[in-house]
C-alpha cells in the first residue's frame, strides 16, 4: 500500500521475500528462521513456521508492520516491526517488539493469517489447538483464544481491545475474540471494496468450507466447529442457536484442505470483478463464488484439478490476484 508495487512474499522458513517486476530481490526483507519452529527449516509436512504478515494501514507512513509466526517451542507470536531507516527493502531486525503470545498443546492447526480490516483494526486467526477433532473443546470455548478469530488495535506500543468487540466487558469471554467456532483459518480476506469478510476454514475429515461475515457487522459469529463440520453434523451436541453456517463448501471427494482466497477487484479480468476465489491444497481445483441479483450465493469450479498445491492466494497494489504453489511458484491471474 506504499506505491512501490512490490510483492512482499512469506516463506515457512522464516523469511520474507520482496518480488518486483516478477523478479526475486536479495536480500530478504526479514529473516526470522533462527526464531521459528526448527521444524520448518526441514524438508517434511509441518504447519509450524513463519505464517502471516500484515502491513499496518498507515505503513507509508510509520513503516510499521506485523507477523505470525510459531517460535522454537512450537507456540504462536504475533510481533511488530519497523523497516529500515534508510533501506526500503530491508526491515530492522532489531525494532521486533511482541505483540501478543500463545500456547499451541498440538503442532498443527496453527492458523497465523493476519490482516487489518477496514476498521483499522488488526485480525489475527487461530486454529483450535490441533491435534483432530478438537479433543479440548477449544473453538466453542470463549475463555481461549484458539479456534478464534482476534481483533485488537495496535496503534499503541501493545495492543489493547476496542470497546466495541463483541465480547468487551463480557464475563467469562476473551475481550480480543471477535469470532469464534473455527477448526483452522487458514486464510481470510477482506473485501476491499466492500470490507466484506471470507474466511476459508479447514475441514476434519470430509468437509471444508468457507465462512462470511457483511460489512458493518458487529462481530461475535459462531461459525459452529467442531459442534458442526461445515454443514454438517459432528460432535453429536445440539447445534448452538447462533451459529452461522458456511456459504460455500465442498467434500473430500472433490479435495483435502481448503486456501482461502480473495474478492477480485483488478483491471485484467473485468469480468470477474466482485467474484471470490479459493482454492485446494491437495488437488489444485479453484473455485469461484459470488452473490447474484437475488442475493443467493453460487459456487462453482473455476478451475479443475490445476496441478498447483495451492497453500495461499494474494493480491497487489491493484487488486490484481496470485495463486501460491507451496512448491515455490507465485502465478497471476491474466487473461488468455
Amino acid at each position: 500500500g506504499d506505491g512501490s508495487g512490490r510483492l512482499f512474499v512469506v516463506q515457512q522458513s522464516g523469511r520474507i521475500r520482496i518480488v518486483r517486476d516478477g523478479h526475486m530481490a536479495d536480500p530478504p526483507f526479514l529473516d526470522v528462521s533462527s526464531l521459528i519452529s526448527q521444524e520448518a527449516l526441514g524438508s517434511g509436512y509441518t504447519e509450524r513456521g513463519l505464517l502471516g504478515l500484515a502491513f499496518d494501514p498507515d505503513y507509508a507512513n510509520n513503516g510499521r508492520f506485523f507477523i505470525d509466526y510459531t517460535d522454537v517451542n512450537g507456540n504462536t507470536v504475533v510481533a511488530r516491526y519497523q523497516v529500515s531507516a534508510d533501506n526500503p527493502d530491508v526491515a530492522d531486525p532489531a525494532s521486533a517488539v511482541t505483540i501478543l503470545t500463545q500456547e499451541q498443546p498440538f503442532p498443527n492447526h496453527n492458523g497465523g493469517m493476519l490482516a487489518f480490516g477496514p476498521d483499522g483494526y488488526l485480525y489475527i486467526g487461530f486454529g483450535d489447538g490441533g491435534s483432530a477433532g478438537d479433543p479440548q473443546q477449544n473453538a466453542q470455548n470463549l475463555n481461549t483464544w484458539l479456534g478464534k478469530i482476534l481483533r485488537v488495535d495496535v496503534s499503541g506500543d501493545s495492543y489493547i481491545f476496542p470497546p466495541d468487540n463483541p465480547y468487551a466487558g463480557a464475563r467469562g469471554a476473551l475481550p480480543e475474540i471477535w469470532a469464534y467456532g473455527l477448526r483452522n483459518p487458514w486464510r481470510f480476506s477482506f473485501d476491499r471494496e466492500t470490507g466484506d469478510l471470507y474466511i476459508g476454514d479447514v475441514g476434519q475429515g470430509s468437509w471444508e468450507e468457507v465462512d462470511f461475515q457483511p460489512a458493518g457487522d458487529a462481530g461475535g459469529e459462531n461459525y459452529g466447529w467442531n459442534v458442526y463440520e461445515a454443514t454438517h453434523p459432528f460432535s453429536g451436541a445440539a447445534a448452538p442457536a447462533n451459529m452461522v453456517l458456511p456459504i460455500a463448501e465442498y467434500s473430500h471427494n472433490e479435495g483435502i484442505s481448503i486456501s482461502g482466497g480473495y474478492v477480485y477487484r483488478g483491471s485484467l479480468l473485468p469480468a470477474l470483478n466482485g467474484v471470490y476465489f479459493y482454492g485446494d491444497y491437495g488437488t489444485g481445483t479453484i473455485w469461484s463464488l459470488y452473490r447474484d441479483a437475488s442475493g443467493n450465493w453460487q459456487n462453482s469450479v473455476f478451475m479443475r484439478s490445476t496441478g498447483n498445491q495451492i497453500s495461499g492466494f494474494g493480491e497487489d497494489e491493484d487488486g490484481e490476484l496470485y495463486v501460491v504453489d507451496y512448491r515455490g511458484r507465485i502465478l497471476r491471474f491474466e487473461p488468455a
